[in-house]
């Protein structure tokens, strides 16, 4: 199954209502074109903050 790997640290964790978060790391230029980044909602909880290094694994299971 095709699947994408990449690690990358959060820049910051945004508050979108009382039930979850957005972690988010983006490319602050747009300018490299082989920059990965990523806007995740993830349910309260989490225990995620901006700094941490994590892995985002995109897996097609169908």
């Amino acid at each position: 199954m095709p699947k994408t790997e990449f690690e990358s640290s959060i820049e910051f964790v945004a508050d979108i209502n009382e039930q979850k978060d957005c972690l988010m790391s983006q490319d602050p230029t747009q300018d490299n074109p082989g920059a990965l980044w990523f806007n995740i909602d993830l349910p309260k909880g989490h225990q995620f903050k901006a700094g941490d290094r994590v892995r985002v694994i995109v897996e097609k299971i169908g």
